[in-house]
């Protein structure tokens, strides 16, 4: 059975070429307007790492990377990355960056146990981006400011889209609107995570949620969260209201990583102390990485919010259901 959803009447305003047309707009004005918000630059990123680093993102810790063997190396397995969110830092102290400055780069994923719908794909395209921050900048105030920074690249840029392309309005309220996993579960104790996070982007448009990967007062996570790159006291998602699919939409998830405490003591939660042995989780308790600030921000995610497309396949090229596919064109939906 499919697990997409067409909305009655839903047509693109855009064909084929004029999406591709359109994709390019939006990339190339977000990514000025965030490399200028919060004082980026650009450099190149790794597609795959050795697992023994430490580097790759496990996510939720059950997701399995893509990986294979290198010929010329006598078949040393290497992985495809999940994520930068790791890597981005090491490379900030590597490069001689220096406090107040960042980088950002094109990441490219490969999410093989990804269950895909309207806005989820196993391919994943994102910014990633690291700022480097003073130790006793470690706090909430600069959480909010940089996530204030974020949005307002994306309000900037929805207002360009909208004089861009008439059938487009601007949807984003003002302001983002700040609330706690914890807050959230007090709202709405009877509903799970994804349906507590409908309610509040629908009611606000725009949240950022945070303290995400802990356990709540209920004993249950909010959603997990890897124990070595972002400190759960300290990080969140941007969610907006898409009315064209009446969902909940993430469109970055950001954070303060971890610090030599923090790191620790997530590791013993988690369950995965041994972690602290590896070449990346090492540096950060030997104190030899910069403390930093960093995030992902999904390129087609916001390519589908801005265009007002209804599924992620309509701006990125990846491999669907064949019967999400049928369904799709059925509707007069053009998959990628």
């Amino acid at each position: 059975m499919s697990k997409i959803y067409i909305p009655d009447g839903y047509a693109s305003a855009l064909d084929l070429k004029e999406t591709q047309i359109a994709i390019k707009k939006v990339k190339d004005f977000f990514q000025a307007q965030l490399t200028a918000e919060l004082n980026l630059h650009r450099v190149t990123a790794p597609l795959f790492v050795r697992p023994e680093s430490g580097l790759n993102d496990n996510l939720n810790g059950v997701e399995r990377p893509v990986a294979f063997g290198v010929k010329e190396q006598n078949d040393k397995e290497v992985e495809v990355v999940h994520s930068l969110a790791k890597w981005k830092r090491m490379a900030l102290g590597r490069y001689g960056f220096n406090v107040g400055e960042g980088l950002y780069t094109d990441m490219n994923a490969i999410r093989r146990d990804e269950d895909t719908d309207n806005i989820h794909s196993i391919y994943v395209d994102q910014w990633d981006w690291e700022c480097i921050i003073e130790k006793s900048a470690r706090n909430e105030e600069t959480l909010k400011k940089y996530v204030k920074s974020v949005y307002a690249a994306l309000r900037v840029t929805e207002k360009y889209i909208a004089n861009s392309y008439d059938y487009v309005q601007c949807i984003l309220p003002e302001e983002i609107h700040f609330i706690t996993t914890q807050e959230l579960e007090d709202r709405w104790p009877d509903l799970d995570h994804s349906q507590r996070e409908y309610e509040a982007a629908k009611e606000y448009g725009a949240i950022f949620l945070m303290k995400i990967g802990d356990l709540l007062k209920s004993g249950e996570k909010h959603d997990g969260r890897a124990p070595d790159y972002d400190d759960w006291q300290l990080n969140g998602d941007i969610i907006v209201y898409y009315p064209v699919d009446d969902i909940s939409l993430e469109l970055s998830s950001m954070g303060i990583r971890v610090d030599e405490d923090s790191l620790k003591a997530q590791l013993q939660k988690a369950g995965c102390e041994e972690r602290a042995e590896l070449p990346f989780q090492k540096a950060i308790l030997d104190k030899k990485l910069p403390y930093t600030i960093g995030g992902g921000i999904g390129q087609s995610r916001i390519c589908m919010f801005f265009l007002r497309k209804c599924h992620i396949g309509e701006v990125q090229c990846s491999i669907w259901p064949e019967e999400d596919v049928k369904t799709a064109n059925e509707k007069g939906v053009v998959i990628l």
